[in-house]
């Protein structure tokens, strides 16, 4: 019997990656440039992927969900990460500039209304746009939901996660003293913001190394630790959005203003083992959401590269494209 039979099925049914047709920096304001790649069909159905954090950036990977005689893809690094510059700036960096940049990238491009793509934080921002914009907007495909709540972020970032990994979050609180662990983020934030490069660094790799180890369903809890200017941007462009609460006006906003978009169709792909985004917050949405249906992939956590999550956000595409 195989051990992973998800894991034959994603291999199955991902497309070779793509070179794109099309890379461009995009001036969107206040000194801020954004990368811009297009890849598959330019005459196919359009579609734009949100990457998750704030600050991952986006990869070449994300381009394998998409047939590319079908879809003509569009995948930008957000606001002070990846290739974007100024490089992990938080300078007029917030949710509300994330939209208008998302906005300007459509019309630049010429494109009526997209398929919006997203996941972790790149499904919070998916909603949120198309919240501000629903007649752009002709589908959402979302995976590993996260609602932007003080819920999600206490469970995260105060202890809940950690239950389940105690010698992880000890790694990560550890670094903290004693005096300062009732709040993390805030703990974390001055640190990420002291001005002293190697300390933003130091931080930044523990920061996204709690994350990172919790990503997987088959993680060890062990992480190799990526470059230390990648870490930092991450963490300190995710540090300040949590630590500001999404720049949203109330907390549970994103539910309270799912009338906005109730008749946009959308699928929603979630692990059922996620200990970053738990399920809840996708059963939630998908209760608030009567257009939406709900993918709970089991034996799977949150990342995108998860053998279940990846064949069936392949598949959700595919039979899009079949419509």
């Amino acid at each position: 019997m195989d051990k992973y039979p998800d894991q034959k099925r994603a291999v199955q049914y991902l497309y070779p990656p793509v070179d794109p047709f099309d890379q461009r920096m995009l001036a969107v304001g206040q000194g801020h440039q954004v990368y811009v790649e297009q890849c598959g069909n330019p005459d196919g159905i359009p579609v734009v992927v949100l990457h998750g954090g704030p600050g991952g950036g986006c990869s070449p990977s994300m381009r394998r969900y998409f047939d590319p005689s079908v879809y003509r893809v569009i995948l930008f690094d957000q606001r002070g990460c990846g290739r974007s510059r100024p490089h992990a700036s938080v300078t007029d960096n917030t949710t509300w500039h994330l939209v208008a940049d998302i906005e300007l990238i459509r019309s630049t491009l010429g494109i009526s209304n997209w398929i919006v793509f997203g996941g972790s934080w790149g499904a919070t921002l998916a909603l949120i746009y198309a919240q501000a914009h629903p007649d752009a907007v002709r589908q959402l495909v979302l995976r590993g939901v996260f609602l932007m709540t003080q819920a999600e972020l206490d469970w995260f970032y105060g202890g809940g996660a950690g239950k389940f990994w105690p010698e992880v979050w000890a790694r990560f609180v550890d670094l903290i003293p004693e005096d300062e662990r009732d709040d993390l983020i805030a703990a974390y934030h001055r640190r990420l913001f002291s001005g002293d490069l190697q300390v933003e660094r130091q931080y930044g790799r523990a920061w996204s190394a709690w994350e990172n180890a919790l990503a997987s369903i088959h993680s060890a809890g062990a992480v190799h630790e990526g470059p230390a200017d990648y870490a930092r941007a991450f963490s300190r462009l995710e540090n300040h959005y949590f630590t500001h609460a999404g720049f949203l006006e109330t907390d549970g906003q994103i539910l309270a203003n799912m009338g906005r978009i109730k008749y946009i169709p959308g699928t929603i792909v979630q692990g059922r083992y996620d200990m970053i985004c738990p399920p809840s917050s996708a059963y939630a949405l998908s209760e608030a959401w009567p257009e939406s249906e709900l993918i709970m992939v089991r034996n799977a956590g949150h990342a995108l590269s998860e053998p279940g999550i990846s064949a069936e956000l392949v598949r959700t595409m595919d039979r899009i494209a079949a419509q």
